[in-house]
């Protein structure tokens, strides 16, 4: 069954870096990609309502590797484990906009850890569960908020071609063995 994308939510995957992944891709690995910030936030949530602070030290970690690499942590169950169950492919990699989240993730919560550590645990907590609430949101509804900081630092994504053809009108390639686009992208800014 071939899946299908919302202009807005494609625009929202754009912001968080995906846009140079093309559409029918970014369908079939959309909600796959909640994943990682669905398991973050649940994370934070236990970490926080417990105010356990090596619990978010391991998350702290954790973003901390996502900020540096194009593979968050979490995406390795998908792409080592889950994919093959469902015989995807594996999850495009995560572009600037959402590496710079995890790194701001990472900052945030070793500021969470500190409140915990010292006086201000009610800091701790507000710290902790906003935190939550963002991963919380981009992991039901894509909308990135550190993400969207980092586009209006840096620009917004490219923009996608109108007459970008669907996977059903790529050919493949003879000397890459991957799928090449019958027509032409348009070049980044």
């Amino acid at each position: 069954m071939r899946r299908t994308i919302s202009e807005a939510r494609l625009r929202r995957l754009d912001i968080q870096g995906f846009d140079s992944v093309e559409r029918d891709r970014l369908a079939q690995a959309g909600p796959w990609l909640r994943m990682a910030f669905g398991l973050c936030a649940t994370l934070a949530l236990l970490g926080t309502a417990t105010a356990s602070t090596v619990l978010l030290g391991v998350l702290a970690a954790i973003a901390f590797t996502a900020a540096l690499s194009p593979v968050h942590p979490f995406d390795l169950l998908y792409n080592h484990g889950i994919r093959h169950l469902r015989g995807t492919p594996p999850l495009p990699g995560r572009g600037a906009p959402s590496r710079f989240a995890c790194g701001l993730g990472s900052v945030w919560l070793l500021l969470t850890i500190w409140a915990f550590e010292s006086p201000a645990s009610g800091l701790g907590y507000a710290l902790g569960f906003t935190l939550v609430a963002s991963a919380t949101l981009v992991t039901t509804t894509d909308v990135c908020i550190p993400s969207m900081i980092y586009r209006a630092i840096f620009g917004p994504p490219r923009t996608r071609s109108i007459d970008e053809p669907p996977s059903s009108q790529r050919t493949p390639s003879s000397s890459t063995g991957k799928m090449a686009s019958v027509a032409m992208a348009k070049p980044r800014r």
